[in-house]
């Protein structure tokens, strides 16, 4: 005997993604008149890593004619000092630019491949500048309407 309160489910489970994606079932549903649409991935369902152009493998190689451009320990220096200056540490430095620590480290030890919006953040934290004629110089604030 079955209780009243019992509930009896009677349907079929979904099927799965992988089946509605099968050739047979492409095909069923051409049969039946519905709209189907196939597209081929480019690499889809592959483990193979993106393939890199020649020019990007020269330069991972770094040879004499092309080579990533290093910031310079001059501008590295110019970093530390100001930082020090602002009695800050490289971890404080990094979180009020919104940076990993290891940024700052790389900018100050001259590792580094300058990237501008990173320098700009820096230029605003310290307060001098570090970019153009007068590195080491003293930013002046920047008022509104000035270019």
């Amino acid at each position: 005997m079955s209780d009243w309160d019992e509930v009896t489910y009677l349907r079929k489970k979904a099927p799965k993604s992988g089946a509605l994606k099968s050739g047979s079932a492409i095909a069923a549903a051409q049969r039946q008149g519905l709209e189907v649409e196939t597209s081929k991935k480019f690499a889809g369902g592959t483990n193979r890593k993106a393939v890199t152009t020649k020019d990007t493998a020269k330069l991972d190689r770094e040879t004499e004619e092309l080579h990533h451009d290093k910031l310079g320990l001059s501008v590295g220096k110019i970093i530390m000092q100001s930082r020090q200056a602002k009695e800050m540490t490289q971890k404080d430095l990094a979180t009020k630019i919104n940076e990993k620590p290891q940024v700052v480290n790389d900018y100050e030890a001259g590792r580094a491949i300058p990237n501008q919006q990173v320098l700009g953040k820096l230029e605003n934290a310290l307060g001098v500048k570090l970019r153009g004629k007068d590195i080491g110089q003293p930013r002046g604030p920047r008022g509104k309407g000035k270019k």
